[in-house]
């Protein structure tokens, strides 16, 4: 894979001037048009590295348990959330990715560029997915407006599904037309490749239909049959997954491993260490690093007041953790792992574990693992077998290891319960199924749903 990467993000909105005595104040650090070539890259950017990976990122991470934190209880791990902590994220959303990619879209649009609003679109529909579920109903339809607008009202999660849904077929639609510019260099994550941009809106479309599989007036079956008509043009090998690659020098390193540098607090949890070593899984090396004092594979208990030394703790392991490693935003083995699901909800066990096996072998290999080794081929005989009664819960458990650190994770668990966790001591609250508002909205744009506790369920999240 090539790296590229940029460091910081282009002034990319238009700013009027104000006109004094004469007409000259056109400031050339903050052009009125900018090339979708420079707008692109920022936004990648930012939605690698602030979306993906920012605040609300490595809450999501304390929400399912993968990590915990070295101090003293209430924290973030014992969910102690206020609503200040979600302002950046919000921002990101909407200031510096939909923002931005609405000024793409447009100018690409007009300037007959369908490559650029193709990508554009397709990146849109998945930053508003992730707003939307991070929060439920958030602004949509009247947002992006700047002055004609300053306190949209917000739509329900359903119609920004709906739009969701709508934006990937529009983008599929733009890409698939004779394109006036064509992105290269400037796409961070496909080097202008649209096939494999084509086939991650599609494997987009698929996560979303079955995002709905418990949500009022949707069936599992019916949201299975639309998930799996889209993958049959998603993804087709690791090569398709959406990665954003870090070089490592100062200033571009991988967020994660900036998150785990050594001398932050947040280390790796004994839930997620000992659930591996329970499974004799051999991804653990790979994504556990041995405690630094005593070699040893140790995760965190989360909850307690004690204090620890930090080095007694394991981190992330590099092929995640360090400086230059991938951030895997959409993984292939993702899109197996929902066809397995798919599969399963409309035609039994037996039918699913093919794709469900083969998605386990695929991040087992991406990972550098032999399929022939011994420990190997033993923990996927363990592992291996699908019946109609574990069927879920074992598509589920090797999806959340397959998309370590990855978002879905939480979103898995709110909609099917796997993998389990449950409320850890000292809990300030039931586990967390949404955020809070940021306090910026409830300052700028106080709306009645606002008031939504941590423990709410969104729309699609059924009992």
């Amino acid at each position: 894979m090539k790296k590229y990467f940029i460091i910081g993000f282009t002034a990319l909105v238009a700013m009027s001037g104000c006109k004094k005595f004469i007409d000259v104040n056109n400031d050339p650090n903050r052009p009125i048009n900018v090339q979708e070539s420079l707008i692109l890259p920022a936004v990648e950017t930012a939605i690698s590295h602030s979306l993906f990976a920012g605040t609300n990122a490595i809450q999501v991470q304390h929400f399912v348990q993968a990590v915990a934190l070295n101090q003293p209880v209430p924290n973030t791990g014992t969910y102690q959330v206020i609503n200040a902590e979600s302002d950046g994220d919000w921002a990101t959303v909407y200031s510096t990715i939909l923002n931005n990619l609405k000024s793409m879209i447009d100018k690409a649009t007009t300037d007959g560029s369908y490559a650029y609003s193709g990508i554009g679109k397709v990146l849109f529909a998945y930053t508003a997915a992730t707003a939307t579920d991070f929060w439920g109903d958030i602004p949509m339809s009247e947002s992006l407006k700047g002055a004609d607008n300053f306190i949209p009202s917000y739509d329900s999660q359903e119609s920004v599904y709906t739009f969701v849904q709508q934006y990937l077929d529009e983008g599929i639609a733009d890409l698939a037309k004779e394109s006036k510019k064509q992105p290269g260099s400037d796409d961070f994550f496909y080097s202008g490749d649209l096939d494999k941009w084509k086939k991650l809106a599609y494997t987009l479309k698929a996560r979303y239909y079955m995002h709905l599989t418990k949500a009022p007036g949707h069936t599992a079956a019916e949201q299975a049959t639309l998930a799996l008509s889209a993958l049959a043009n998603g993804m087709t090998s690791t090569d398709d997954a959406l990665v954003f690659s870090y070089p490592g020098s100062a200033g571009n390193e991988n967020p994660w491993y900036l998150t785990f540098l050594p001398g932050s607090t947040l280390v790796l949890s004994e839930h997620l260490v000992e659930t591996l070593k329970d499974r004799s899984d051999p991804r653990l090396p790979v994504l556990v690093a041995p405690a630094e004092a005593t070699g040893l594979y140790t995760g965190r208990p989360i909850g307690q007041n004690d204090l620890g030394s930090l080095e007694d703790y394991s981190i992330v392991a590099p092929f995640y953790g360090s400086a230059n490693s991938y951030n895997y935003i959409v993984n292939y083995e993702e899109a197996l792992f929902l066809r397995a699901e798919a599969t399963f909800i409309k035609s039994g066990s037996v039918a699913a574990m093919p794709f469900y096996q083969e998605a386990i072998k695929t991040n087992l290999e991406k990972l550098g693992l032999s399929l022939t080794s011994a420990n190997v081929v033993a923990f996927l005989t363990a592992r291996g077998t699908l019946s109609d009664a574990n069927a879920m819960q074992l598509i589920m458990e090797e999806k959340s290891t397959a998309d370590f650190l990855n978002l879905e994770n939480w979103t898995d668990w709110r909609r099917t319960g796997y993998p389990a966790v449950v409320k850890v001591p000292n809990a300030l609250t039931d586990i967390p199924r949404r955020f809070l508002y940021p306090q910026s909205e409830l300052i700028s744009n106080p709306q009645s749903v606002q008031t939504a506790k941590m423990t709410d369920r969104l729309w699609w999240d059924g009992q």
